[in-house]
């Protein structure tokens, strides 16, 4: 599912740090979201490592199956 600018409709693109859009420059925050109920999951960093932990009863969540949405800065 292609997630699309809020301004000018064009895709976005996944960075490490943020959704940007290449057509306007306009950047969004990555909120991480659960595979399963899609609601936000709480991240969880100690000792240089970042686990996901969904609180509405799917527990730990691989990092290689969080889902990353746009949300406004």
């Amino acid at each position: 599912m292609s997630q699309l600018c809020e301004r000018c409709k064009s895709p976005l693109t996944l960075t490490d740090h943020d959704f940007s859009c290449q057509q306007c420059d306009a950047h969004y925050a990555r909120q991480p979201q659960c595979p399963e109920c899609h609601q936000p999951l709480q991240v969880l960093k100690a000792c240089g490592a970042t686990d996901y932990f969904c609180p509405h009863g799917h527990g730990l969540i691989s990092k290689m199956r969080v889902e990353f949405v746009p949300v406004k800065q």
